[in-house]
């Protein structure tokens, strides 16, 4: 995002650990639109991140880990109907994405602090000493995660995509950071890599960073200078990059040395800020932020083809693979001018044999998506609560809307975790696959019926 997660932080704020059943699911008392969708619980945020933003999911076992600027959350969703907050880790840096694996967790840190403490102050990006990057936490007692490494990279983590190690004894993670500048030492222009991190099963503190590929070696369009995110498809090598002015098609056969292979552009697309690959990775679908996540741009003045999803196919029997542009998709019902609209995160809902997919609009809500006919993409089901202030515009609304073991969990921005359930017959086969372990960034194969 451009505006919500650029590179200047908050005040600092201490390390806080809270175990048990924190609080209880409430209703939400304002007006809420479902078509397909029924919510069936909200978990307001904890007192101690109430004032920062919710940010990105993970999932592992019965829990769900929301991140937050401010820090990140443990959620019970053993009974979904009724989600508990287990713990809560107060450690300010920033958009707060979150990847699980097994019992550690990596949490990305923008916006710079004074150390790598969790209650480090924050500190401009110009100053040499300043901390921002990749922080590992052991999860293995979710009441009580414990901080065991930090690693720093340049121009910090706006967000982390896991991959699995080569030899099963580590884990890959790709840093994605954007935004140089002259007067900052650790992120000077052309940052046009992303950095690679392993970390070692059996002992997380030796992370480090074992890689920076360059991905533009001869420049990007002019609007790139680093990439936003990346989605990987281990069981087929392949990844797939938005890198602001740029989409990528990259070979991750080598976890560590990813290969750029394919490059696309759009003059529709302001902030290619996403992407998600079909089942059978013969499509995939780009995101474009236009207005860094902050604007009102589900609108009848914007249009269809702005700050919408692209969707591209995937031909990888030619000699090198080619991405064609197959259409757009964009929320189909117009937003007030005080409600932030705009392609967001969303995932596949596993259907086996289909392509559906569930993705968040911010205030323009929860989008159910029917992609089995990529030229045209339609709308199966919504959920909207309307505007956070009807009078003023505000950042606000499904940052994440993932589908994971029965159900679709949404982190709002302000109002905490959502719970929905799909309601239409089509995705009732969705139940019958059962993950332990799910980042939205590192997509498993759904077997085929």
């Amino acid at each position: 995002m451009v505006s919500l997660d650029g590179r200047w932080g908050a005040a600092g704020v201490v390390l806080c650990l809270t175990a048990g059943g924190v609080g209880a699911p409430s209703a939400w008392a304002g007006e809420l639109t479902e078509g397909g969708v029924e919510h069936v619980a909200n978990m307001p945020k904890p007192e101690a991140l109430t004032d920062t933003f919710n940010s990105d999911l993970a999932f592992t076992g019965d829990h769900v880990i929301g991140g937050n600027y401010g820090g990140f959350v443990v959620y019970d969703i053993s009974e979904p109907e009724r989600p508990e907050i287990v713990s809560e880790v107060v450690c300010p840096g920033g958009q707060g994405d979150v990847s699980v694996s097994g019992d550690l967790l990596y949490f990305s840190v923008d916006y710079p602090r004074a150390s790598d403490e969790c209650g480090a102050p924050a500190v401009a990006p110009s100053d040499p000493d300043g901390f921002e990057g990749l922080r590992v936490f052991d999860i293995s007692d979710k009441s009580a995660p414990e901080y065991v490494a930090a690693v720093r990279t340049d121009c910090g983590s706006h967000t982390n995509t896991l991959v699995p190690g080569a030899d099963g004894t580590s884990d890959v993670v790709y840093v994605s950071s954007y935004s140089p500048s002259e007067k900052f030492p650790h992120c000077r222009p052309p940052h046009d890599r992303i950095s690679v991190v392993e970390v070692p099963h059996d002992a997380p503190e030796q992370a480090a960073v074992v890689a920076e590929p360059v991905f533009f070696p001869d420049g990007g369009e002019a609007s790139t200078t680093g990439c936003h995110d990346i989605t990987a498809y281990p069981e087929r090598g392949v990844a797939a990059a938005a890198c602001l002015g740029d989409g990528l098609l990259l070979d991750i056969t080598d976890p560590v040395a990813p290969v750029v292979v394919e490059r696309v552009r759009d003059a529709n697309f302001a902030f290619w800020h996403s992407a998600t690959f079909t089942n059978d990775a013969r499509h995939v679908v780009f995101t474009d932020e236009l207005g860094g996540g902050s604007a009102a741009t589900c609108s009848v003045e914007i249009g269809p083809e702005r700050g919408a999803d692209a969707v591209y196919a995937l031909d990888q029997d030619a000699d090198l693979p080619k991405l064609d542009f197959r259409s757009y998709y964009k929320l189909p019902r117009h937003q007030a001018e005080t409600e932030n609209c705009v392609a967001h995160n969303g995932s596949l809902i596993p259907v086996p044999g289909h392509d559906y997919f569930v993705q968040s609009w911010y205030q323009g809500g929860v989008s159910v998506i029917d992609l089995g006919d990529p030229a045209a993409p339609r709308e199966i089901g919504h959920f909207d609560r309307g505007p956070w202030d009807p009078a003023h515009l505000a950042t606000a609304g499904s940052w994440s809307a993932y589908y994971y073991n029965g159900h679709v969990y949404s982190s709002d921005i302000r109002h905490g975790l959502d719970v929905l359930r799909l309601t239409d017959p089509r995705l009732a086969a969705a139940e019958g696959v059962v993950m332990t372990e799910f980042n939205p960034q590192s997509q498993p194969v759904v077997s085929p019926e």
